[in-house]
């Protein structure tokens, strides 16, 4: 289990006894599109890599399912502050077992301040969590859907809460200076050199290139690039030209061999 950073909680998603594999994919593949990469399985069924888990996942192929956890519920309890997701919140007054339950917007207010690892928990695809189950865990989570119908398929309720979880999510996977960080000068001055390479590259017209060079520089200055951003510029700047350049050469060669 990692160390959880300073800036806030170290977030992992556990699933409890998943019916199928395909559901398991499904979830794998919708923490990846939110920035999650932490699965804790508890009785997991299965996961062949040439199954549906695998299919169902995306590229959560490649890190989130094979780099799985595997844990007993009695570890998750013990080693997680645990959020319980669930359709049926037991809110009786008359019998009930956790009363009341936060909503899936209300996550990222809740996980405020918690400095330490959080299991995110799903249940079963038909029965969800036991009674037994929920009274374990630290926090139960519904979502808010129509009272005719409120219970939702595994993947769309885990897509959901993930959704909820994203600004969590990105903040505990950037370090806090990279979010507001603007390249160095140097960075910017490469962009502006690479450019330089590619317009003479494409043949813009040699009288042109100093004022497109000037324009360029005030279009750079009013981005404020990322040190990404520049980064990412000067590579397509510096490729293109060297295509534009190897194209040429190879030109001129067969040219020449014609010409013999």
């Amino acid at each position: 289990m990692a160390d959880a950073p300073s800036s806030g909680p170290n977030i992992a998603v556990a699933v409890v006894d998943a019916e199928t594999p395909g559901n398991v994919g499904s979830i794998a593949r919708s923490m990846k599109n939110f920035g999650l990469s932490d699965l804790l399985l508890v009785d997991p069924p299965d996961l062949d890599p040439d199954g549906e888990a695998y299919g169902f996942a995306g590229q959560a192929r490649e890190d989130i399912l094979p780099n799985a956890t595997e844990l007993s519920f009695e570890q998750l309890t013990e080693q997680y502050h645990t959020v319980a997701c669930t359709a049926t919140t037991n809110e009786d007054p008359a019998n009930h077992v956790r009363y009341p339950a936060i909503t899936a917007a209300d996550l990222p207010d809740h996980l405020d301040g918690i400095d330490g690892d959080v299991a995110i928990v799903f249940g079963r695809e038909r029965v969800g969590l036991s009674n037994e189950e929920l009274a374990a865990l630290d926090v139960i989570c519904s979502i808010p859907a129509d009272e005719s119908y409120p219970v939702l398929n595994l993947a769309q309720a885990a897509t959901i809460i993930f959704y909820e979880l994203r600004q969590v999510a990105v903040e505990q996977n950037q370090h806090p200076d990279e979010l507001h960080r603007l390249a160095e000068k140097s960075e910017v001055e490469r962009v502006q050199d690479y450019f330089g390479e590619y317009i003479e590259a494409i043949g813009h017209p040699e009288e042109k290139r100093a004022k497109t060079g000037r324009l360029f520089r005030r279009v750079l200055g009013r981005a404020q690039l990322t040190p990404r951003e520049a980064r990412t510029l000067q590579g397509v700047f510096r490729d293109g030209a060297q295509r534009i350049q190897r194209a040429a050469g190879s030109n001129e060669q067969t040219d020449g061999s014609d010409g013999e």
